[in-house]
């Protein structure tokens, strides 16, 4: 296990995770925005874009997000025709996410503070983000306790019984 701060989230977690996926990405985030990451011709690209390269690949991808993405990711979304439509990208709405959680290949995991966002996980520069710390790990034992957690939201579980079920847009069960 390994501490991360501040800048170290994007190498660590994007670069070093996400970008460096061959089977599975699951995201919790409480805040998803369009965060962008090196690449391509231009100096940037949104995350999005990442994704749908990877998903050509057969990477699939869930994010669990607690608050309604922003309009610049949203519009990123309906852009990428190939994502939003094609098989293994999943997007679900959980009112009380606030957890943050990335998990790649059952290989990689990270917990911590870091959202979805430029100023948590993304490229900002250091005088414009946000002071983040967390952690990565490839134990397999904390990958699995990370999993399990995630995909009990994910599923389900605590929809029946949730306090928040008057603001939940779609519970699961």
């Amino acid at each position: 296990m390994k501490l991360i701060f501040d800048s170290e989230h994007y190498k660590e977690v994007v670069e070093n995770g996400i970008l460096k996926a061959h089977s599975r990405i699951w995201i919790a985030t409480a805040n998803v925005k369009d965060l962008h990451v090196t690449g391509g011709r231009r100096k940037s690209l949104p995350l999005l874009y990442h994704f749908e390269k990877l998903q050509r690949k057969g990477v699939s991808i869930r994010i669990l997000h607690g608050a309604k993405p922003s309009a610049p990711f949203l519009n990123t979304l309906s852009e990428l025709s190939e994502l939003h439509r094609g098989d293994g990208f999943e997007m679900q709405l959980c009112p009380r996410i606030h957890t943050k959680i990335v998990i790649v290949d059952n290989r990689f995991a990270y917990t911590g503070s870091a959202n979805l966002t430029g100023a948590g996980l993304g490229m900002k520069s250091d005088r414009r983000r946000n002071f983040e710390c967390g952690t990565v790990t490839e134990e397999s034992g904390e990958i699995q306790l990370l999993e399990s957690y995630f995909d009990s939201i994910w599923m389900g579980q605590f929809c029946e019984t949730c306090g928040r079920r008057d603001i939940c847009p779609r519970p699961v069960v």
